[in-house]
């Protein structure tokens, strides 16, 4: 390859590498598992008769997403092995909130969860509609169907992710939420915990083994804010709090000697917090940084 035409390819791939992530990220819902589609990619992309392309967005966009099923059909097998709730990789949105999408669709940490239920395909179709903005014969393309098939796809996907999608707060009552939950699990105090939880919520705690971190999910007001308040005397011990964007919602973390060590979450609808997400695995808080503020 000519010196020329390499540089040639290196500019146009990574006016495109936001957007690749941004793909396979939603896929995948890790970090790792995202750059090395990228990186695969680059390879392909390297590879290619170039000279006959004429849209080298849609040629990256369709070699990244068709990598990507096909990883995601082997992580869920992969996943069969985890020690205790698997969730997605929180990935810090501070400069770039939609993760180099049309929206921020398929990135809030409620989304990506649902989106684990639905097959490899209909991910897929789903994440390039809804947060990438393409058009049905170009998902056709990407993912070897029909216009009228893809269309159909998305549409299931849309279905299945309503039925099961509450009405959301805002990020700022998020905020709020958070802030408050904070305060009353380092005091212990049920009471407070209580008045901010959703009868039904759910604590899911990814920690892959990790000290501390639960194994299994616990559910309902009563019982989480009891979970809760009986961590509160060591848990918080010796740890400073900070917050970050992560996914486009409000996190807090918890560091040690400037390590993350936890990272929690929320999501809540009108009626409080409708689940406590914690990541406690090391290799997902490698990118949970606080903001200096």
């Amino acid at each position: 390859m000519a010196e020329g035409d390499l540089d040639e390819a290196v500019t146009v791939f990574d006016a495109q590498r936001r957007r690749l992530f941004g793909i396979a990220y939603r896929m995948l819902g890790t970090v790792a598992d995202a750059e090395d589609m990228v990186q695969e990619t680059w390879i392909r992309w390297q590879g290619a008769d170039r000279s006959g392309i004429r849209e080298p967005g849609a040629f990256l966009a369709t070699i990244i997403t068709r990598l990507s099923i096909n990883a995601l059909q082997s992580a869920h097998a992969r996943r069969e092995t985890y020690i205790g709730p698997w969730l997605p990789e929180p990935v810090n949105t501070d400069d770039d909130p939609t993760l180099g999408a049309e929206t921020g669709e398929a990135l809030q940490y409620a989304v990506l969860i649902l989106l684990e239920k639905l097959s490899p395909t209909e991910r897929a179709a789903y994440v390039l509609r809804e947060a990438f903005d393409y058009p049905y014969p170009r998902i056709a393309e990407i993912i070897a169907t029909s216009a009228v098939n893809a269309r159909q796809l998305v549409s299931r996907a849309r279905t299945h992710l309503s039925s099961a999608r509450r009405t959301t707060a805002s990020a700022h009552e998020q905020r709020r939420l958070l802030e408050a939950f904070v305060t009353a699990a380092q005091r212990g105090d049920v009471d407070a915990l209580e008045s901010l939880l959703a009868e039904d919520v759910v604590s899911r705690t990814d920690g892959n083994g990790a000290k501390l971190a639960a194994r299994i999910p616990v559910s309902g007001r009563s019982r989480v804010a009891a979970f809760i308040a009986a961590f509160s005397g060591h848990f918080w011990t010796g740890k400073r709090v900070g917050w970050v964007e992560v996914n486009g919602q409000p996190a807090a973390t918890l560091a040690v000697d400037g390590d993350v060590t936890t990272l929690v979450t929320i999501t809540a609808g009108p009626d409080g917090i409708e689940q406590l997400l914690w990541v406690m695995a090391p290799d997902k808080l490698r990118n949970a940084e606080p903001s200096r503020a």
